[in-house]
């Protein structure tokens, strides 16, 4: 899904990280619509490497890191079967569920915009790709267990993305310590995510009806 540079360790096991609470938020997920084994394994491994499958079609990035590295598909898929343990702990708590899918968002969106950047690709570009990366796997999620996703609901969630995406770029030009830009970029995507969905901060609705005849 990845293919960090060596210096950048940090990230590199922030990555790992966000497999699996994105394995874990799917096992949840799965949960609450009564899906097998099979089901929820197969979940956890979408949601974590959907993203950035998308991510590496769209700018011609081969090998996918998963075909590569088939480890990828079981670090989500063993979190997700290992989350049914004690599920019945953690789906009581919901902010549990908000935290992990936001350190998966914030994370991919960091890797993906690192491996767009790696491709010499403009700005924009590499803010889409992070964007694509952080918040595609958790709508895959989403939809597959027949949920509005979360990128469509009221709080903000790809404007997270966008500002985490903007903030970690600035970095690629600028001499920049790569390890202590990723944890305060890591800390400023959780951050602004957990307070919106605590403030709800949402952004601007275009509501349009018909008047009534």
């Amino acid at each position: 899904m990845w293919s960090l540079p060596p210096s950048d360790s940090v990230l590199h096991l922030l990555a790992f990280v966000a497999l699996t609470a994105q394995g874990m938020t799917a096992a949840l997920a799965a949960g609450r619509r009564s899906m097998d084994y099979v089901g929820v394994c197969m979940l956890g491994s979408i949601t974590a490497l959907g993203g950035g499958t998308l991510r590496d079609l769209f700018l011609g990035h081969y090998p996918l890191a998963w075909v590569a590295n088939p480890i990828y598909l079981v670090l989500p898929g063993a979190a997700a079967l290992l989350t049914i343990l004690f599920a019945r702990l953690v789906h009581r708590l919901q902010l549990a569920f908000i935290v992990l899918d936001a350190i998966g968002l914030v994370v991919f969106t960091m890797t993906g915009c690192d491996i767009a950047w790696q491709m010499d690709v403009s700005l924009p570009i590499v803010i889409v790709s992070g964007m694509v990366t952080g918040c595609a796997g958790g709508v895959l999620r989403d939809v597959l267990c027949n949920d509005v996703p979360l990128l469509f609901r009221s709080e903000l969630y790809a404007s997270v993305s966008v500002v985490t995406g903007l903030f970690y770029a600035t970095a690629f030009g600028l001499n920049l310590n790569a390890e202590l830009w990723t944890i305060l970029t890591f800390i400023l995507g959780i951050s602004f995510r957990l307070l919106a969905v605590r403030y709800k901060w949402e952004m601007p609705k275009f509501v349009f009806k018909e008047d009534e005849r």
